[in-house]
């Protein structure tokens, strides 16, 4: 080993061995444990914007490519390829859901949102939706699993549709207001707290 260059990722090398890794779907970035190879200056802004050394990614299909071998270990999210796994900065969650459709109504209703990376997930008990509250303003923050602990914070214009589609029920001995899809309830706000 102490003859070998160690070369540091970029961003074009990381596109390359995405590109190689996915040509038969999506890369399994699961299954992969490559050496760590530092901290990369990529950065995921709150609203889902993909910086590189400080410039916003102006290429939709290299966005969609990082974001297909975006792994979360513990707090920390890297880019990850078959040879090398790179830290990167995420304000918030990795990915932003940008819309939803709705299909059916009431209990059996199915959600499903669309992130701004072109992801498709349906509410469900395995792709959970989730709201935290700030503790000092109250402001809701929601979010949607995309896959494998990766979650999209859903657009403002997004969850007032949803708060349009909420409903009362009880969890726990506790009336909430929240939303059905797919079978399951996830509760948004405790129904006393309602004006």
């Amino acid at each position: 080993m102490s003859g070998q260059n160690i070369v540091k990722p970029t961003a074009e090398s990381l596109a390359a061995s995405a590109t190689a890794a996915g040509k038969k779907g999506p890369p399994p970035v699961h299954l992969w444990n490559p050496p760590f190879c530092g901290d990369l200056d990529m950065r995921i802004a709150r609203d889902g914007t993909w910086f590189y050394q400080g410039t916003p990614i102006g290429r939709p299909g290299l966005v969609k490519l990082f974001s297909s071998i975006i792994r979360k270990d513990g707090d920390d999210y890297f880019l990850v390829t078959p040879v090398e796994k790179v830290g990167i900065t995420v304000e918030d969650a990795p990915f932003v859901a940008i819309d939803f459709d709705l299909h059916g109504e009431g209990p059996d209703q199915k959600l499903v949102f669309h992130t701004q990376v072109d992801d498709t997930v349906t509410a469900s008990a395995d792709t959970p939706i989730r709201v935290v509250r700030d503790e000092a303003t109250g402001e809701p923050s929601p979010y949607v699993l995309i896959r494998a602990n990766l979650e999209a914070l859903i657009d403002r214009k997004s969850f007032y549709r949803l708060v349009d589609l909420g409903v009362h029920h009880e969890v726990g001995g506790v009336d909430w207001f929240g939303i059905w899809s797919s079978g399951s309830f996830f509760p948004i706000i405790p129904s006393a707290e309602l004006p």
